[in-house]
């Protein structure tokens, strides 16, 4: 299987509008299959600095491709990359007492 990637496979990039494929050169195929060696979807943000420029690279080259009119129907997925926006989720310790400030006012409670 990792014959065909390297010799005609694609990379998926989920973004918020849809998947998108994008059809690499065989050095960064090879890249690609090693970076996917354990997992068939990896989120951006796990990637290595230089990993994740590779990535945008690929993706702001305007590379992509149509699986289905450039007869690449069958062409094998190397990996998904997540590209989805950052979630903020409100975590209610944020709205906590710093350790600097609790730490003053125990020290106030236990003085004479």
């Amino acid at each position: 299987m990792w014959m065909e990637k390297l010799s005609a496979g694609v990379l998926r990039v989920m973004t918020p509008i849809g998947a998108r494929y994008i059809k690499p050169s065989f050095l960064e195929r090879l890249y690609l299959v090693w970076i996917f060696r354990y997992f068939q979807t990896l989120p951006q943000q796990v990637l290595s600095h230089r990993q994740q420029k590779l990535i945008d690279r690929l993706c702001t080259s305007q590379e992509f491709v149509s699986l289905l009119s450039n007869g690449f129907e069958e062409a094998p997925i190397i990996g998904t990359i997540e590209r989805l926006l950052p979630v903020i989720v409100d975590d209610p310790a944020s709205d906590a007492v710093p350790v600097e400030q609790r730490t003053r006012y125990a020290d106030q409670q236990t003085s004479p």
